[in-house]
């Protein structure tokens, strides 16, 4: 199998530090090669363990496996270098879970394409209680996309939002055609 396991070489042995009196029989040699070959991928893993978790070098089914712990809607049958892609978005949208920004990431991640948000909400302050409240009397939240090539999952955009939205908050999606 090329570039698999079996084609791993041991970056270092076990004989190195012991005593030369350890390989005057095949039998300790032969044990020595043995272990070295086993324990090849775990050295070449543990050496290698950055590039595991760097979205441009990380193998495809342990970039698969990231994803589905950043967010629940990398979808199976996308390729691995769509995921290297999106990966970025999806982080900022756990990051930001919540906010606008968490939504516009979520979207972005999914699809690829920006949103356009709009929220009813708002912040104020003031210096005298009993102020106005801001924002709208029923909270919402609309997430439109232009989508000239007919080409965005609407379930899938869908549970995206619902993941990283205020529970509190009703959305609507609204996808056009450019």
């Amino acid at each position: 199998m090329r570039g698999g396991v079996e084609d791993l070489e041991p970056t270092r042995s076990l004989a190195t530090g012991l005593p030369t009196a350890f390989f005057a029989n095949d039998f300790t040699a032969g044990l020595v090669r043995a272990f070295d070959e086993v324990l090849a991928p775990v050295f070449g893993t543990l050496d290698d363990g950055d590039a595991y978790v760097d979205r441009r070098y990380a193998p495809d089914d342990f970039l698969r496996w990231l994803a589905g712990w950043l967010s629940a809607w990398p979808d199976e049958r996308w390729p691995a270098e769509r995921i290297r892609d999106h990966l970025p978005y999806a982080r900022d949208a756990l990051l930001w879970r919540g906010t606008l920004k968490g939504v516009e990431a979520a979207v972005r991640a999914c699809t690829g394409l920006q949103p356009v948000l709009a929220d009813g909400g708002g912040v104020t302050w003031s210096t005298r209680p009993l102020g106005p409240l801001p924002g709208d009397r029923h909270p919402r939240l609309v997430v439109r996309l232009d989508d000239p090539g007919g080409t965005v999952d609407r379930d899938l955009v869908e549970r995206a939002i619902a993941e990283v939205k205020p529970a509190h908050i009703p959305h609507e999606v609204l996808i056009g055609g450019g």
